[in-house]
């Protein structure tokens, strides 16, 4: 696909990001476009590698690789090569609901699966995939597509997320009436609020759902399934129900003074944040970092953007708390492609706190003992200790170095540590079993053991990519649709 020999002519090219200290300044996405030009330099490294792995979409050793949802990717890579936008559209709607989401914040798990990426950087899968769902809004090609036909059957679903979102598309596409209800004030799930706008702006967020409400999708916003409305009450109400409530049960810290005035959940922060910028009003003072030295537990995504909202509020020092070392900046022996790479990289939270605070805020192979507060009940400083990672009787072990003490100046603690599962009331109420903290589905069929109930999404299999809950979205609407009518046609 592409130019034969483009891989071996072009070198890969990043659009231009705005400047790092700049841009934390406001709250619009800090990734500028390609432009045409380099678009179609771009697509023709594609190398028609024969077997594309950046679309096989499979686990090897639990890591995710190539794209869940089997993009067509060496298909319209070919066609943005060519200027054939609106064919590489159509391709790419083929297979993805949401591509405008999923070209700002997947992790791309395709670039590191791309043949080429085995001797040189990857095909910019991410960036072309983005590019051409922005044109085919720009150019106006991408308009309601109204069923013209309904089944008469009725659809809830619970929880408005990607995997959500996806059910609900796919269902009402075939005719079926949907409904999904959402118990925050905007509908989006984590796309809303616990990915903040400088790397998804909620305009972007809102354009799908209203096109998805001008299609015939009815979203309820407010309203808790299993406090508002029951369990027994959708269940009557609907032919079937799917239970896309994600995994938004936060993990947290038991230690000393956990309880202090200053120690929050990330997800909790980053809330708060995205709707008082959506609300154009001040931060709460509990919440808000300005002129504070503020610590965040935890090395991932979540963390990041805990980071790059606390530099925008302008914090006075950071710290990003790690439990593992350093990540090497090539792949080691056992992190082979096609895996996702396991390499250092400097995400955009860290280059603007490097930016706007002089260095990385990273600190890696480091414990938090305990948690200090003043007389007020008000975190005054967090207590670590450095640690070191060994084998031992043929398993990784992390050992305290004694002498390593460390005090840390701290008003704001963010707790990023990953998530336990779904939360469980609303599952009660259901009746459905549950598994590790996850509603207990097949995946595939996505059935649960209460007849007409679905599960699809980090309900289902916990948390995960973007990617993965709208293969489960796509998944869990073919399974309804076959269960609602006996046959299917929709795709996966």
């Amino acid at each position: 696909m592409g130019k034969a020999t483009g891989f071996m002519e072009y070198d890969r090219e990043a659009p231009k990001q705005r400047d790092p200290k700049k841009r934390t300044g406001d709250w619009k996405e800090y990734a500028n476009s390609f432009t045409d030009e380099q678009l179609s330099r771009q697509g023709a490294r594609c190398m028609d590698c024969g077997t594309p792995f950046c679309q096989m979409g499979t686990e090897i050793n639990g890591m995710t690789a190539g794209c869940p949802i089997h993009n067509l990717i060496p298909e319209w890579n070919d066609l943005v090569y060519r200027g054939r936008w609106k064919e590489a559209l159509n391709r790419l709607l083929k297979t993805n609901n949401f591509p405008e989401f999923t070209g700002r914040v997947c992790p791309a798990p395709c670039e590191g699966s791309c043949t080429v990426s085995i001797n040189d950087p990857a095909v910019a899968i991410k960036n072309i995939e983005r590019s051409i769902i922005d044109k085919g809004f720009q150019e106006g090609w991408i308009t309601p597509r109204i069923p013209s036909e309904r089944t008469g059957k009725r659809v809830a679903v619970v929880g408005s997320g990607p995997a959500g979102l996806a059910a609900a598309d796919q269902l009402n596409q075939v005719g079926h009436t949907v409904t999904v209800y959402e118990r925050a004030d905007r509908i989006g799930g984590l796309l809303m609020y616990g990915i903040p706008s400088m790397k998804l702006e909620k305009e972007v967020v809102e354009r799908r759902v209203n096109l998805l409400r001008q299609e015939g999708i009815d979203f309820v916003t407010n309203t808790e399934i299993g406090k508002d409305i029951t369990a027994e009450q959708l269940k009557e109400e609907y032919d079937a129900v799917i239970l896309c409530t994600g995994a938004q049960k936060q993990r947290d810290l038991v230690m000393e003074g956990r309880e202090l005035k200053g120690v929050h959940l990330a997800m909790d922060y980053l809330t708060h944040s995205t709707k008082q910028v959506l609300n154009g009003s001040d931060f709460d003072e509990a919440f808000d970092a300005k002129g504070k030295d503020v610590i965040v537990i935890g090395g991932g995504d979540t963390g990041a953007d805990c980071i790059a909202t606390a530099v925008r509020q302008g914090c006075n020092s950071l710290a990003q708390f790690g439990k593992h070392p350093i990540l090497p900046h090539d792949r080691s022996l056992d992190n082979p492609w096609p895996q996702s790479p396991l390499t250092f990289a400097l995400d955009y939270a860290h280059e603007e706190a490097q930016a706007s605070l002089g260095k990385d805020p990273r600190e890696y192979l480091i414990q938090t003992k305990k948690f200090v507060g003043d007389e007020e009940g008000n975190l005054k400083e967090v207590h670590t200790v450095a640690m070191e990672k060994v084998i031992e009787n043929g398993k990784f072990v992390f050992n305290e170095i004694p002498g390593t003490e460390k005090l840390w100046p701290a008003q704001l603690v963010f707790v990023a540590i990953g998530f336990e599962g779904t939360e469980m009331p609303l599952l009660s109420q259901f009746g459905v079993e549950v598994e590790r903290n996850r509603v207990k589905a097949k995946y595939g069929t996505y059935e649960t053991n209460v007849d007409g109930v679905f599960a699809a999404g980090d309900a289902r299999r916990g948390q995960s990519l973007i990617v993965w809950a709208i293969n489960e979205g796509r998944g869990v609407a073919k399974s309804v649709d076959h269960y609602l009518m006996g046959v299917t046609n929709l795709p996966v």
